[in-house]
């Protein structure tokens, strides 16, 4: 089978197509025929490595797992003696936490984080589900935020970003999201009650109290938006921040009885994915897809994710 593997930590040229040997998946395991799959910042880190502490999950002078890719929509092509709740022919989507969704097959624990498609949905609009939303659901749950709370979400046109206003408001609470000229109208559609246009006024300058800052991006820090927090209001990032900060103060902050930050692990389960596919049953959730590219175009995807200009997903098809 085709796979778009990487050999070494570097920059998108480091990731070519090969022809690699088709998984077999064991007695708990399914084989996925890949439909489509995504490149996200998840695959991004892991590619590059640039921050020390993803080697130590995916190895110190080299990546162990060749095939990057976690986010997949497809089909059930085969599985294993003991698998029970799925079947050949299933139309499947996920992620997968051990990675292999940049080739044509891939495999996963019957248990893992996938599901059944949403009915009505495509693959490519399925795949790109998981990633963004259960990253911005885990930071959305620590914060326990809740109807009636007042959340600004900066970087609100990024994969995290675009699933966190959505899944705010889901929640009941009020948003007001930053972003840029262009993408004011997407922000809105999306649901937000306001929108701060960056280019045009800094948001961490406006005369508004609130009870989450969640930073998308990880553009900013705790020490510009703590005048933003209501008393005990709450700083999320989705980065560690200069000298990665964010970890220390999630340590430190809490025990001080005032404005905080928290910096969940963020943790994806089977549970997650069925969650969102009952969101987006039930047209509460719809993830933002940018653009579409094909496999053999997988170095021109990193290279646009990498510019931090996309909004929502990149699919791979």
């Amino acid at each position: 089978m085709v796979a778009a593997v990487y050999r070494k930590y570097g920059p998108p040229e480091v990731v070519q197509l090969e022809e690699v040997e088709k998984p077999v998946p064991k007695d708990n395991e399914v084989l996925i025929k890949v439909h489509a799959t995504t490149v996200n910042r998840t695959d991004c880190a892991f590619r590059s490595a640039e921050l020390f502490i993803n080697r130590l999950f995916s190895g110190l002078s080299g990546p162990k797992k060749k095939i990057l890719g976690s986010e997949f929509a497809g089909e059930i092509a085969a599985i294993g003696k003991d698998v029970q709740s799925l079947k050949p022919g299933d139309k499947v989507f996920g992620f997968n936490v051990k990675f292999g969704a940049h080739a044509e097959y891939m495999v996963m624990a019957e248990d893992g984080a996938l599901t059944t498609i949403p009915y009505g949905i495509t693959y490519q609009e399925a795949a790109p589900i998981t990633e963004g939303a259960c990253y911005a659901w885990c930071d959305i749950k620590a914060a326990k935020i809740k109807s009636g709370q007042k959340i600004l979400i900066n970087g609100a046109t990024g994969a995290i970003g675009s699933a966190a206003v959505q899944l705010v408001k889901y929640l009941g609470a009020e948003v007001v999201a930053v972003c840029n000229t262009s993408n004011i109208q997407l922000v809105k559609s999306l649901g937000a009650d306001e929108v701060i246009d960056y280019t045009k006024q800094d948001f961490t300058k406006i005369n508004q109290l609130f009870d989450v800052v969640f930073d998308a991006v990880g553009k900013s820090s705790f020490g510009k938006c703590k005048p933003l927090l209501k008393k005990g209001g709450i700083y999320m990032s989705t980065e560690l921040g200069y000298m990665s900060q964010n970890i220390f103060l999630a340590l430190i902050t809490p025990l001080l009885g005032g404005k905080k930050v928290l910096f969940p692990i963020p943790a994806i389960r089977q549970k997650d994915v069925i969650f969102l596919k009952e969101l987006v049953e039930a047209k509460k959730y719809k993830p933002v897809i940018d653009r579409h590219y094909t496999l053999d175009q997988i170095v021109e995807a990193y290279q646009y994710v990498e510019t931090g200009q996309k909004r929502g997903n990149v699919v791979i098809i």
